[in-house]
């Protein structure tokens, strides 16, 4: 038996060869060919996946152009996330699909970044901008269960935590804070943003949470967006197996399989350097202080090789006046790391 982890869930399969009359990644097999809903492969290519003892499950993923990493000997397969999602679309889960109807700021965070500490100023703004149909809609980039919750309070903004790196995944987010709009109808009405709610790390950011928050209620109460791009920055072909080695190395640092876990992470880092989600998020799994000493060590590799840490979008950075300033207040000033 192995453990397979796909689609955020996990099971344990007989092996990487699927007995026929098993659905496989959800697709069930049909007279036409292979169907999930309305969607089909048909049988004269879902045939490369096929074998005399049933279906491949690596061919098959590459069928639906997922990617596969496995590690044999920790008995262990990821699958990926398909690379073509419609062009312009919001990729779909759950707590996102419930908030239809509303436009919706998607704010990753994690409790291993600084960025924990606006999270009263994006309660403040869901709270403020709600009748206008707005709805914040956290992520935290946690691979702890429960790591996030204490930052969380007694907010009312609903919020989920991505242990297993798949929202990440879908959205291509490669640091925390990243913010991402989704109008009413389930578009992307901007992409990957560098945005934060207060000045708390400005003298290490250089970003102005005035102008990312005026920025913000432009788009709710006015519909403008401020730029033209409408679609996610997509993930190269490298940072799609980075992410397969990193949930391979959560799973494995949580089974208490260390060495095991490390080599996914060093796979992972040597193919995304610059994705802090995946090195800096898995300190905490692996018994690293993601504020100390590896992680500043870190900054300094990424600085020296031209890396970006911070990837802001320019448009809310120009020279227009902010908006009426602000109402939410910034947390009270506490000694803190970003």
């Amino acid at each position: 038996m192995i453990t397979l982890l796909a689609d955020g869930r996990e099971e344990r399969i007989a092996g990487p060869i699927l007995p026929h009359g098993e659905t496989v990644l959800g697709w069930e097999r049909k007279p036409q060919g292979w169907c999930r809903g309305d969607a089909c492969i048909p049988s004269f290519r879902a045939a490369a996946a096929e074998t005399a003892d049933g279906v491949d499950l690596v061919a098959f993923a590459g069928l639906l152009g997922r990617q596969v990493v496995a590690d044999a000997d920790e008995g262990v397969i990821a699958v990926g996330e398909p690379a073509d999602l419609p062009a312009g679309r919001a990729p779909e889960f759950e707590a996102l699909t419930a908030l239809r109807g509303t436009k919706v700021a998607l704010v990753f965070w994690a409790s291993w970044c600084g960025c924990r500490y606006d999270l009263p100023a994006w309660e403040a703004l869901h709270r403020e901008l709600g009748g206008y149909g707005f709805s914040v809609l956290s992520v935290s980039l946690d691979r702890v269960p429960g790591a996030a919750r204490e930052w969380l309070g007694e907010a009312l903004h609903p919020a989920v935590t991505d242990t297993d790196g798949r929202i990440a995944e879908l959205y291509n987010v490669i640091n925390v804070p990243t913010v991402v709009w989704v109008d009413a109808e389930g578009r992307i009405a901007r992409p990957q943003d560098t945005m934060t709610a207060t000045d708390t790390f400005r003298s290490m950011n250089g970003l102005s949470s005035e102008r990312a928050v005026a920025a913000l209620r432009r788009w709710v109460i006015d519909g403008d967006a401020g730029t033209t791009s409408r679609e996610l920055r997509a993930p190269t072909g490298d940072e799609r197996r980075a992410r397969l080695h990193a949930r391979l190395a959560a799973w494995l640092f949580r089974a208490g399989r260390g060495s095991a876990g490390e080599r996914h992470l060093a796979e992972a880092a040597a193919l995304a350097p610059h994705d802090l989600a995946i090195r800096r998020g898995l300190m905490p799994l692996n018994g690293v202080d993601p504020f100390g000493e590896r992680y500043f060590a870190l900054r300094e590799e990424l600085e020296a090789a031209g890396i970006a840490i911070y990837r802001p979008l320019p448009d809310w950075q120009d020279d227009r006046e902010p908006a009426t300033p602000s109402p939410v207040s910034a947390p009270s000033p506490v000694p803190v790391r970003g």
